[in-house]
Order: C-alpha cells, then sequence, then structure tokens
C-alpha cells in the first residue's frame, strides 16, 4: 500500500499537538487554550481518516474541508499561545511550519477535486 501524505503528516501533527497539550497542562499550568489546541489539532488527522472512508467525493471533499478549517483554527491557536509566550519561539516556529505544510496539501487536493 502507497503511503498517503496528508494522513501520515496529519497523524505526525496530531501527536505533536498531544505532547503540547500535556506541556501546557504539566508545566504551564493552562487548561483552556491547551484544550482547544488538542481539540482542533488533533481534528484535523480525525477527518482526514474519515475523509479516506467517505461514502462518496462529495462526502469525501466534505471531510477535507473541515479538515482544512481545523488546521486553520490550530494555526490561530499556536499564535496565540506564542504570542502569550505560553510555548516558546522554536517549538511555535515548527508547529506552524507543520500546519501550513499541511494547509497547503489539503489546499492542493481540494483544489484537484474540484477541478475534476
Amino acid at each position: 500500500m502507497k503511503d498517503n501524505i496528508i494522513q501520515t503528516k496529519s497523524y505526525a501533527f496530531s501527536l505533536k499537538i498531544i505532547n503540547l497539550y500535556k506541556h501546557l497542562q504539566d508545566d504551564k499550568k493552562e487548561y483552556v487554550l491547551s484544550k482547544q489546541i488538542l481539540r482542533c489539532g488533533t481534528s484535523i488527522g480525525a477527518n482526514i481518516e474519515e475523509a479516506i472512508g467517505g461514502q462518496s467525493r462529495k462526502d469525501f471533499f466534505a471531510k477535507l474541508t473541515i479538515s482544512y478549517k481545523e488546521a486553520r483554527e490550530t494555526k490561530y491557536w499556536i499564535r496565540l499561545l506564542r504570542d502569550a509566550q505560553y510555548i516558546e519561539p522554536t517549538i511555535s516556529q515548527e508547529l506552524l511550519y507543520d500546519i501550513e505544510e499541511i494547509l497547503r496539501i489539503i489546499g492542493s487536493i481540494q483544489k484537484t477535486i474540484r477541478k475534476s
């Protein structure tokens, strides 16, 4: 079976988000924003999985669109946590790079679907 790049990247990103959540909870004692980023950051991959298992092309596109929106929201929370000094600039830079890559891949898939 061929590797699915968006599936692989979104899963790896979810693991990073879980580790960030643990850091925010345990070390920073931050409980509200940490739950927000955990929810949307792990939802990206979950919706990718749902899209892959979709019943139709329309269903696939709809779930992919949800993943895109969750990725945009995740980007917002990463920037907010960085600017509120809950996470180090180096950590936020890595996460922002990852989320931008995920957004580009999802956007490219959406564009391809729209064309066909």
